[in-house]
């Protein structure tokens, strides 16, 4: 725990410089925490009449926050400090899911693991969602774990509990329990063992009671049966549409300008993108095209002043990425498969880069360096799953695989970003540690069994 803190708090310290200049989601946030802080009330609205929802955050991690800046202030560092708090208690918790498929020593490298696995504490030093959800997956794979080696009910219904949290912290969670239940079925109803399949049904049953409230507010105030009315799959269509078109450093590059010069008219952003596509040594069509897209459908919400109508437009505009998303996605249906299959899942899964976002490309040799050390640790989690599989059944390792599976379905398909996968990182660490040490068995044999 205390590797974890000191890492956790070197983090702030190189993050804190990009605090209030970079990172716009958490504007957001911090406005939904302070209001709820301050008056009860989930919105960012909260004197105007009538009410005005907020459509695009979920809940838990607002909740988070007014906790936090009730206890101990309205600052940045205090939000450092609980998530630092959180991820010391991840290093135990990582420790227990291990401990329940290996050693105490390999359990105890699964800790290190984790406390060293710099992107964590990286968004821990940030006001965004990435930490407490992590906190809740692992928490969940964990008593799921439990619930198939003990099968008590408590351990069953605590796994919908945290799945339904870390749902309303970050909505594409939604269908993990699903998985998880369906898995366990087929995987009974091949054993013929319909039994051990049933108690999957609490847990579903308190994954719904956990999350009702939430789709009750949108039913009640949005007219909408959804968990994030203005923030579905569209906006990932559409960037999904993009990815792996241009190296990430380009594109990035691309969207800045372009949003730097959103009040400009469409002759001059137009030039500017045709010297910047030469600069690159790039056709210049495909990034108007993006171009055009983007500042055609950011102004759909951004020219309303008026905050109950600029909500309506949010809505809006996510069913017109989707469409535009999937116009451009016909145009080239092979490429854009290629490109999710590659581009999407390397940087799902391998391309984590805890580098202050402001001098992040300025280390190409050390982010190669990051990428090839996550390529390895997923090596090792592929050893460590066969390696679960073989000495403690496919019924133990099914949580673990299935999160990773879950994720990937979810973000391979639609747009990937690194951190959509960091809740699942502890779990493949977990996995990494019981790999390592089996191969370290296998080959180095007089290091002795690390496994149970």
């Amino acid at each position: 725990m205390l590797v974890a803190l000191g890492h956790a708090a070197l983090m702030a310290i190189h993050q804190s410089r990009d605090w209030d200049t970079t990172w716009s989601d958490q504007a957001g946030y911090e406005r939904l925490g302070h209001v709820l802080a301050t008056t009860g009330k989930f919105t960012r609205n909260p004197d105007a009449h009538p009410f005005i929802p907020e459509t695009i955050r979920t809940p838990a991690y607002p909740m988070f926050l007014a906790v936090v800046y009730r206890i101990a202030g309205e600052s940045h560092a205090a939000v450092a400090v609980a998530q630092a708090i959180l991820f010391a208690v991840l290093t135990l918790v990582v420790y227990a899911l291990t401990r329940r498929l290996a050693s105490d020593r390999v359990a105890l490298a699964a800790a290190w693991l984790t406390a060293l696995f710099s992107p964590i504490p990286y968004y821990g030093a940030l006001v965004l969602t990435e930490v407490l959800c992590t906190f809740f997956v692992t928490l969940g794979v964990w008593t799921a774990v439990r619930a198939v080696q003990d099968r008590r009910v408590r351990d069953y219904v605590l796994t919908g509990v945290l799945l339904g949290l870390a749902t309303l912290t970050r909505p594409t969670f939604v269908l993990f329990p699903v998985a998880i239940a369906g898995g366990m079925t087929l995987l009974a109803l091949w054993r013929r063992d319909a039994r051990t399949a049933l108690p999957w049904g609490w847990m579903l049953a308190a994954f719904a009671i956990v999350i009702a409230p939430w789709l009750a507010y949108n039913v009640i105030y949005v007219d909408s049966f959804t968990l994030s009315p203005a923030a579905g799959l569209g906006r990932a269509t559409w960037e999904a549409s993009w990815q792996g078109t241009w190296r990430g450093g380009v594109q990035a590059d691309l969207t800045r300008l372009v949003d730097s010069h959103a009040d400009d008219d469409e002759a001059t952003v137009d030039n500017i993108v045709r010297e910047f596509a030469d600069a690159h040594e790039l056709p210049a069509e495909p990034m108007l095209t993006y171009a055009h897209q983007w500042r055609d459908i950011r102004r759909i919400w951004m020219t309303p002043t008026d905050p109950r109508e600029r909500r309506l437009k949010r809505i809006e505009a996510d069913a017109v990425y989707f469409r535009t998303g999937l116009a451009n996605i016909a145009r080239d249906r092979s490429g854009h498969a290629v490109r999710r299959l590659t581009t999407g899942a390397f940087v799902l899964w391998a391309a984590e880069i805890p580098i202050r976002y402001t001098r992040i490309n300025s280390h190409p040799f050390v982010i190669r360096a990051i990428w090839l050390l996550q390529v390895l640790l997923i090596v090792c989690a592929a050893v460590g799953v066969v390696t679960v599989v073989r000495r403690d059944g496919l019924a133990a390792a099914a949580p673990l695989v299935l999160l990773i599976a879950a994720i990937t379905a979810i973000h391979v398909p639609v747009f990937a970003e690194a951190r959509y996968s960091l809740p699942a990182k502890p779990t493949v660490l977990a996995l990494a540690a019981i790999g390592l040490a089996e191969l370290m068995h296998r080959f180095l044999p007089t290091t002795g069994d690390y496994l149970p």
